[in-house]
């Protein structure tokens, strides 16, 4: 059987049921600029941030590894290089996907910030890579550096905002229109491409939309009729308005 060699204060190695180990790297040359920029750290002071990203490290994932489970201690905080991530809940015997994560970004930063347990579980959906950064570290530099104590209420500010969002789209739209406004979404994240891929299997969209997937499957099938073609996890929109006029974004609800 593998094992693990033996692993210090700042480094963890996740493991699937199958004991196949992670892989840990350093970052690519291109990659640190990317991290730097991203709104967490972007303002911060230069020593400080070199302080964290010198205690950090990547990690390689294979497709469908739990990295946490909701309940552990958070003991780093996760940036997504690449990949793609699920954050999902249970309770007696139910399960359910509240996010997916795509690169380049930090989450779970409530969790870190609070020195809590997760309240989620993330699961990688693809290879991924992905930026461990201690937590205990970042509860110290946050009070030494007050740019990336802003940034960390920014971000949990704008986390707040998108909960609210996401209980307004379930609460208020029925799930079609919330099907056509997750695919416009999709849209104007790929630079309004008219095709693109479904980042997750259809059963994980199901329940993000909250949905069953027999009510994805015919929510499709009414949106065939409103400009939509959908071959496998392929997406075709071909008719932008006739789209927008069944699902009626809105400007003020609608992440832009």
């Amino acid at each position: 059987m593998w094992r693990a060699r033996p692993i210090d204060k700042y480094q963890i190695l996740y493991m699937t049921g199958f004991l196949k180990p992670a892989i840990r790297l350093n970052m690519r040359p291109g990659e640190r600029p990317e991290i730097s920029r991203l709104p967490l750290f972007a303002e911060m002071r230069e020593e400080e941030r070199d302080r964290l990203f010198a205690a950090s490290f990547l990690q390689v994932f294979p497709p469908e590894l739990t990295l946490f489970e909701a309940g552990q201690q958070a003991d780093f905080l996760h940036v997504l290089v690449d990949g793609s991530i699920e954050l999902k809940a249970s309770n007696s015997g139910r399960e359910t996907t509240l996010a997916m994560v795509e690169p380049v970004r930090s989450f779970i930063l409530a969790a870190v910030v609070t020195d809590m347990p997760y309240l989620m579980t993330a699961r990688t959906l693809s290879a991924a890579r992905v930026l461990m950064v201690p937590a205990e570290l970042v509860r110290s530099v946050i009070q030494q550096d007050k740019a990336l104590m802003m940034a960390a209420i920014r971000e949990l500010a704008n986390g707040y905002r998108e909960f609210v969002r996401a209980l307004t789209d379930l609460k208020l739209r029925q799930s079609t229109e919330r099907l056509g406004n997750y695919l416009l979404l999709q849209s104007h994240r790929r630079s309004g491409g008219d095709n693109f891929q479904l980042p997750g299997e259809k059963k994980m969209l199901a329940s993000l939309l909250g949905m069953t997937p027999e009510n994805l499957s015919r929510g499709f099938g009414v949106l065939a009729a409103e400009g939509v073609e959908v071959s496998g996890s392929h997406v075709r929109i071909t008719d932008r308005a006739r789209l927008e006029a069944f699902s009626r974004p809105d400007v003020f609800y609608d992440p832009q």
